[in-house]
């Protein structure tokens, strides 16, 4: 998944974000790209945000004070929002991560991806349907830490049964003529189908840990010319399509029938007499 080609630019909406799961939030996003731009943003003399103090100077972020100028009003989205369009036409990024639960992002991310930046979303499991869909993938912060692997019974976002996830994706994805479908092709499908799902959801590290759990799956191992083991997934009990049956021969259009032969031998017998005979 790695690309170290792309770079990341990281906008946080510290007033809609816990410090404390920042250290696991960059060594996740270090997985998509290079981190180049790191930037928070928050009334900073607000008590509010005293938890972001030391966690900007730990991780190097950069910290963007805006002030609340009515009070009741989030005057940080617009801040974020400008540095991101900002960094959009300076053409120095290749992809976004957008940090907050706030669905007043998702008009952002939708921008940002008809631009054709890469957008990853990352907030908590609150986060509104909306912003959640407008993102390539979205990353919730609860699968960052052990604490939080019973979901809350406000989510937004539950994670859906796995078995009529992963059918549904067996289904749709590319597969061979014995329906048996790649690991990597299963996975890229869910990736664009689902910007959330995440194996951690479920209690799995990695997507192959999952699939070999499930007994409704069956799964093999094919090695390539290198000797590499690849993985490959398909329904349980799911047979290749009978062959259809080959349509009855014809005789060739040049093949003469018995009859025919005959009749051509008489023919050809017939002008060899005549041939024969002594002319009068």
């Amino acid at each position: 998944m790695t690309d170290e080609s792309i770079r990341l630019a990281v906008l946080i909406d510290a007033d809609n974000t816990s410090a404390k799961f920042v250290r696991e939030m960059f060594d996740e996003l270090a997985g998509y790209g290079t981190i180049t731009v790191k930037r928070a943003y928050g009334d900073w003399s607000s008590d509010g945000l005293k938890g972001w103090r030391e966690v900007l100077l730990g991780n190097a972020i950069s910290p963007r004070q805006q002030f609340a100028y009515t009070s009741g009003k989030n005057a940080t989205d617009s801040a974020l929002i400008i540095d991101a369009m900002d960094l959009l036409y300076s053409g120095n990024v290749d992809g976004f991560a957008l940090v907050s639960s706030d669905s007043d992002f998702t008009p952002l991310a939708m921008r940002l991806r008809e631009s054709g930046k890469r957008v990853i979303g990352v907030g908590r499991r609150k986060t509104p349907k909306a912003f959640v869909e407008a993102c390539e993938r979205f990353l919730f912060l609860e699968v960052f830490t052990e604490a939080a692997a019973t979901p809350e019974q406000t989510d937004e976002n539950p994670p859906r049964p796995i078995q009529s996830v992963l059918t549904k994706a067996l289904n749709k994805a590319p597969s061979d003529d014995e329906n048996w479908t790649s690991l990597a092709a299963l996975g890229n499908h869910l990736n664009r189908t689902d910007p959330s799902f995440d194996s951690r959801n479920y209690g799995f590290g990695k997507l192959s840990d999952l699939v070999v759990q499930q007994p409704f799956l069956e799964t093999k191992t094919v090695k390539n010319t290198s000797g590499r083991g690849s993985l490959w997934v398909r329904l349980r009990g799911r047979k290749p399509a009978p062959a259809e049956p080959a349509p009855p021969s014809t005789p060739s259009a040049t093949k003469k029938s018995p009859a025919k032969k005959s009749s051509a031998k008489k023919t050809a017998a017939t002008a060899a007499k005549k041939s024969a005979a002594p002319s009068g």
